[in-house]
This record gives C-alpha cells, structure tokens and sequence, in this order.
C-alpha cells in the first residue's frame, strides 16, 4: 500500500476511534431508556449539540495535524532516506543520508551515513587494489592507443554481422570527408560504433571479400582479401580485409569479426586520368603544328628558287611553330614531371577482386548480366585496378554496342607466372581488323572517353591480350595475360592478424552486438540511444517559437559515446526574444547564415536511425520536432524515454526532478548549462545512474519503462 493510502486509512481511524465509542455508549443507553427519558436526553443533547460538534472537529483537525506530522517524519522521511540508500549504493557512492527529522530518524541517519563511510573505505581499498594490478595492461593499450591513432591508413573493425567496434580518426575524418548531403551539417558521421559499415561500403563486395578469406582459411592460406568501390558520392576507395581471429572449440581459429583498412585513391586516379588527357591532347595538338612544319619545309625543298621573303615566311611559320609546341611541352612536363616518376604502379590485388569490380561496373553503367567460370580464387596478380576494370568495362561496351551478347562470362586461370584472364561471349565472328581498331581506340564506357587505349592498358601490366575463338562452344572470348604475384609468408600481415590495437573508438564487446530492429521487450543495456537536447527562442511550439540548437550524442553497450556528437546550431529565420539570449547565450549573429531546420531536421533524424530517443522533460522538445512534421517531412517514430519521467519512477519520494536537482543528487557535473549538447550528454549520464535503479524495481525491458513513466503525475504535462 502506498504511503498517501496509508495516510487515509490512519485518518480514517482516528475518526473513527473519536466518534465510536461515544456512538455506541449512546446507542446502547438509548435503547435501554424509556419513552419520557429518551425525550429528555433529545431535548438536551440538541440543545449542546453545536459546542459538542465544534470541539469533536476541533479535536478530529487536532488529531489529524499530529497524525500528518507523524507520517512525513516517521513514514515519508523513511521512505526518502531507503531512496537515498539505495541511491548510494548504486548511481552515486559519495551521496549521504541528510540528518534531519525526530531524533529517532537523525540516529538512523547517522548511522547509514557511518555505514556507507566504511563501505566507501572498503570500496577505495579494493579499488586501489585493482588499479595496480591494471596498471601495466592499461600501459600496453595505451601504447597501442597511440600507435592506431598515428596510423595514417583509415582502419575499421567489424563483427560478423558489419556493425562498426572500433575505428581511428583517420577513419573517422575520411568517412566524414565521404558524407553527402545534410548528413554533414552537424558533424554526424558516416561512421561510429554500432553503426554498420554496409552504409559506407558496398554490402556485396565485403561478403564476397569474407566469403574468399573463408576459402583461404580452408585452405590454409594467408587470410586476405582486397577490393576496390565506389561509394555514394563517386569516391574510389582501396580495401583490404584480414580476419579477427579467435580459438574455436576444436582448437582451430574461428572469425569472429574482420579489420578493414581504407584507402580512398579517387585524387590519384583523377590525376591520372587528367595527366593521360593532356598528354593525349598534347599529342592530337602536336599533330596540326607537325603537319604545318612539313608543308612549309617540302615547299621550300620544292622550291628552292623561291623568293627571299617567300622563304622568310616559310621559315617564320616553321619557327613560330616549334616555339609553340616547345613551350607546350615545356609546361606541362614542369607540371606533371614529379607524378610522371610514380606513373603506372602495379599492385598485388586478387583477381577475383578485379573481376567482381568489373562485374559490378557493367551492371552499373551496361545493366549487362555477367557470370563466372573456372575461377582461382586465391590467384594473385600485379595490376592497375582502375586502368584494368576500365578495359575490361570498355571492351563489354562495344560488344553490346556491335554484338548484343545475352551475357557476358569472366574466366580466371594460372599459366606458371602468367595469369589468364578471359572476358567470352557468345556470338559471331570478330574479324582481326575490328580488333585491331578496337585495340588501339580511346576506350569509351557510356559516353564517356578516356585517353588510354587497349594497347596502353596491357603494355602498362607488361602483359598481352589477344581474340581467340572456341569454335565447339560457339563462343569467343579477349584473353588478358597479366603477371602473377604471390603475396604469401608476409611477416608484417601475420604480425598484423595476431596483434590488437585499441584506437581512440571502440567498444570490444559490440562483436556480440545483433542486428535487431527496436523491440520493446528487449532489456534497456542492449539497445542503441540518442539522447539529445534543444535551444528554443521561447517554451511555446505553439505559439510561433523555433528550435535554435540541436545537441545530442550516442548510447551504445552502456557507454556514452562523447565523440560521436550531434552539435548544430539553426537559424530560426527569426528575431531571438531577448529575454531568453542570457538563458541559453546564443545570439542573433551565432544563429544568421546557420543552416535552416528543412537542413538540420533531416540530418538529425539520419544520425539518431535505429536508435531510442532519450530526453529530459521530452515532451517539450519532442513537440517541437512534432511542429516541424508538415513542414520538412521528417516525423521521429522510435520509442521516447524521459529522464525526468524515469527519475520521478525511481524516486518517488522526492520534491524535485528538476536536471539540477537530479545532477546534483546523481553527484554529476557538468561545464555549461543549457547548451544543448552539453545538457544532452548531462542527461545521458544521468540515464545510464538511472539504469540500476529501475532494474531494482524490475524495471528490464523497454515496455517496462515506458509503461512506468506512463503512469507518473508528470506525464500528464503537454505542451
């Protein structure tokens, strides 16, 4: 029973206790007296009946005020100090019991705040104890710590399932260089834990890539695998992938997740490209200037009796001529001398990862059906992937342009140190001339011309291509031969697949994570959280006023993420109040040129996908982002907690669930008050205090929590 019932109940009895027994002596007295003395006692008792009734009340009011008194010392302040108990014991160790009330409660006050000194004396001891002995294993991961951050390839973790655990900055700034659109507005990155890396990188290529270092691990081979993709926005990007190996039960290494080093090399292949283009317009632009020279000398061989300033004038084109073309040259071998020392480098890359490139490519650009045949997966060649995926699409463009092929089949296979790598069709002859001019002519892919030919790709790879027809199948096919290369007892990348680093970002224990949806039965330690906080120019949606900040941050495994931020200031596209400038310290000019909610709602809404909302006194902010449905499109469907909700749950008995108030007794500080990221992280570390307090009352699951704070007073509150 609750404490408010109990009150009434004891209410209930005093009245009880002051009025029975006069009610029954007199009923029993009036039934034992006669008809004369019955009238009698009526005629007297009504005659004193309202001094009676006002001192009774008087009485029952007395009775009730000492009984009141009684219940908020002995009963609600017992009921506030088992609060303050359990919230020492758990979300704030260095809070005590206040001594105040009768001095029965002070004594007990007194002696559960000795209780938790000695628990805390204990607790330091052990603490102490455990910090030694973690010394020297801290020392190593911060060692390690440093030296991942210092990396200056992008290094990404993954479990099985593509959920991000660990990354680096470097990975952080590339992936956030990598953003498009308004996801970019507030810092909100592609990447950061628990996220899945299926929305940076091509799902495909990476489950090809595991599938090739499952064979290879069957195999007994060097676990690796290399690819190259295209993200969103058109970036090429360079992968390697290694297993995370573990002990199996049988004893054989098990994958428990994978580590992904990303290179993004679009600004060297588009310097390439450019330097192929001017050299190629160098050499069409030389073409008219030669052709200039050799008129003007076969006419001064034919003519060698022809006038002096005839002569003079020949003489004056030739020179003007080579001047021209000398300078040309000159310029752009200044421009591109240092980049044409490193021209043309050969890579060791799986030739499966070229042909998947290039089956992705024609699908894209040819929406052309590829297959494979007869493929060594674990074969290795040195190669220019672009320029060879390029040859590879182009030489697929005019067989669809000239041939109309149903598919087009890839085929890989070793010769000794030669690699065979054949593109076949099914169709009619190719007579030797057509390949002839398709060997030597820009290639083409969708419109689009490069300056390299056929001939420049495979002379680049130091290989040969040649048409060759399989008469029994009906088929044809282009076969490129290509070195081979042999990456195998690499001592750096067996170094690399034992050791661990621990980077600036990660969380070990998300090789556990699953990919689940929001499910309201799930505990509240295993769901994803954005708690998040906003700067308004006034507390009325309704009535006209905007949001003018957007701060929030990531939960994630009972960790709040302090680097994966949401930080956005907006213009509101109108005057601030000036009364609410000294609240929140934003001015007019902060706010002017900011990006507008129709860019920051979007944005906000991306980075909290998938994940709970969490705020303190949500109603208020979520009505705001409610206001904005119709306008931007964008509506926040996931389930909301409220910490002020979830504080009153836990705490009953206290007066207040104000942020400062609840900071205070969580024993949380922060630097500054209402800004709106750091009031959201203030309120994430107040939602993680909460957590063992609710699992006290047995409150585990999301439905739990949400049906708790439903039935607090506070939740009736709208705005």
């Amino acid at each position: 029973m609750q404490a408010k019932h109990r009150f009434i109940f004891a209410v209930v009895i005093l009245g009880l206790l002051m009025t029975g027994p006069f009610t029954v002596t007199s009923l029993l007295v009036w039934l034992d007296m006669k008809d004369a003395e019955r009238q009698m006692l009526t005629e007297l008792l009504l005659s004193r009946m309202p001094v009676g009734t006002m001192m009774t009340m008087a009485g029952f009011v007395a009775g009730v005020l000492v009984l009141h008194r009684l219940f908020k010392h002995y009963v609600e302040g017992l009921l506030r100090m088992a609060e303050t108990l359990r919230l020492m014991r758990t979300a704030n160790r260095d809070f005590r019991v206040g001594i105040d009330g009768p001095p029965e409660v002070r004594q007990l006050a007194a002696a559960a705040n000795e209780l938790a000194q000695q628990r805390d004396e204990l607790m330091r001891d052990v603490d102490a104890q455990i910090a030694k002995a973690k010394a020297s294993v801290e020392e190593e991961k911060n060692r390690l710590a440093a030296l991942m951050s210092e990396l200056a390839l992008a290094v990404v973790v993954c479990n099985l399932d593509g959920r991000i655990l660990l990354y680096n900055n470097r990975a952080r700034l590339q992936f956030t260089a990598l953003a498009q659109g308004p996801t970019t507005v507030a810092g909100g990155a592609l990447i950061g834990l628990g996220r899945s890396i299926f929305s940076i990188l091509d799902k495909n290529q990476i489950e090809h890539a595991q599938d090739v270092i499952r064979q290879r691990l069957a195999g007994g081979k060097a676990a690796i695998a290399n690819f190259i993709t295209t993200t969103r926005n058109g970036q090429l990007l360079r992968v390697q992938m290694v297993p995370v190996l573990a002990g199996g039960d049988d004893g054989e290494a098990a994958r428990s997740g994978y580590v992904l080093t990303v290179e993004n090399i679009t600004r060297n292949i588009e310097q390439e490209a450019r330097r192929d283009q001017v050299l190629h317009t160098l050499t069409e632009g030389s073409r008219s200037s030669i052709a200039n020279i050799r008129a003007a000398v076969a006419n001064l061989l034919d003519y060698p009796d022809m006038e002096p300033e005839l002569r003079e004038r020949f003489l004056g084109v030739i020179s003007d001529e080579v001047a021209r073309r000398s300078q040309t040259i000159n310029q752009i071998m200044g421009e591109f001398s240092d980049a044409m020392k490193a021209r043309w480098p050969l890579e060791d890359v799986l030739g499966i990862d070229i042909i998947a490139a290039a089956q992705k490519r024609i699908d894209d650009k040819l929406k052309l059906p590829t297959k494979t045949e007869e493929i060594d997966d674990a074969l290795w060649i040195k190669a220019d992937s672009f320029s060879l995926v390029l040859a590879l699409v182009s030489l697929a463009s005019r067989l669809e342009d000239h041939y109309d092929p149903r598919e087009l089949r890839f085929r890989l296979t070793s010769n000794g140190k030669l690699a065979y790598l054949d593109l076949i069709w099914a169709g009619p002859a190719m007579s030797s001339e057509t390949f002839y001019t398709w060997e030597l002519e820009p290639l083409q892919v969708a419109g689009e011309t490069s300056p390299l030919s056929l001939r420049d790709v495979v002379d680049r790879h130091g290989g040969e291509i040649w048409y060759e027809r399989e008469k029994a199948a009906h088929r044809a096919f282009f076969r490129f031969v290509l070195p081979v290369a042999k990456p195998e007892g690499c001592p750096e990348l067996e170094e690399r697949t034992r050791g661990t680093g621990r980077p600036e970002y990660y969380d070990f224990d998300l090789f556990r994570f699953e990919d689940k949806s929001i499910n309201l039965d799930r505990k509240l330690s295993e769901l994803a959280y954005t708690v998040f906080d906003t700067e308004t120019t006034g507390l009325e949606p309704s009535k006209g006023d905007e949001i003018i900040q957007v701060g929030a941050a990531r939960i994630l495994n009972n960790r709040l993420l302090r680097q994966e931020t949401f930080d956005q200031l907006v213009d509101p596209e109108m005057p601030l109040k000036p009364e609410s400038i000294p609240i929140h310290g934003i001015s007019e000019d902060m706010v002017r040129g900011k990006p507008n909610i129709d860019i920051v709602l979007p944005a906000f809404h991306a980075f909290c996908e998938e994940t709970v909302l969490i705020a303190h006194n949500a109603a208020f902010d979520m009505r705001f982002l409610q206001m904005k449905e119709e306008r931007t499109g964008i509506r926040f469907t996931q389930p909301v907690l409220d910490t002020l909700l979830l504080s009153a749950v836990v705490h009953p008995n206290q007066e207040s669930h104000k942020l400062d108030t609840i900071l205070e007794r969580l024993g949380i500080s922060i630097g500054t008050r209402h800004n709106a990221l750091e009031d959201a992280l203030a309120t994430g570390t107040v939602f993680l205090k909460l957590l063992p307090l609710l699992e006290e009352q047995g409150i585990v699951t999301l439905r739990q929590a949400l049906q708790a704070t439903e039935k607090t007073y506070f939740a009736r509150i709208k705005y």
